[in-house]
């Protein structure tokens, strides 16, 4: 009797079997194409601000600092915030700044803008910076002051 239920079992068909690898393989294509997909726009997106300093000036007169910055990617950077401290670890955000054009955007393509800010800063000290972007990542640098 197990002889006669082992012969009348039957297993998926040629043809069922291979529409069903078809399948699976159609599903793993999409779910990588996604994957990816979301990879490169994310990082295209955050490659396409890339903020350098042109240069650094001190005004002692009026404690300002004035920060050239310049836009070599190819999108429109919007500053968001600039902090500046005494060492890399206890940087402190910046109010009292203001840009040279009046926005806070730099332009693509290696415009640049003009960064004031005033802090009171002393001479023959080294001094961190972080100009940070509402998008993509951040210019930080340190520069001594004359």
């Amino acid at each position: 009797m197990d002889r006669n239920l082992l012969k009348s079992k039957k297993a998926i068909s040629p043809i069922l079997a291979t529409l069903l690898l078809i399948v699976i393989a159609v599903a793993a294509i999409v779910v990588t194409y996604a994957w990816i997909m979301t990879y490169t726009s994310s990082t295209t997106a955050q490659a396409g601000i890339m903020l350098k300093k042109d240069a650094v000036s001190w005004n002692e007169e009026n404690s300002t600092i004035v920060i050239h910055v310049r836009n070599t990617g190819t999108a429109d950077a919007t500053i968001d915030a600039i902090y500046i401290g005494t060492s890399s670890t206890n940087l402190t955000l910046q109010t009292t700044v203001s840009y040279d054009p009046i926005s806070k955007v730099v332009l693509k393509d290696g415009y640049t803008i003009k960064i004031t800010v005033t802090y009171p800063w002393s001479p023959q000290k080294t001094y961190y910076f972080k100009i940070a972007p509402k998008v993509g990542e951040a210019l930080v640098f340190q520069e001594t002051s004359p």
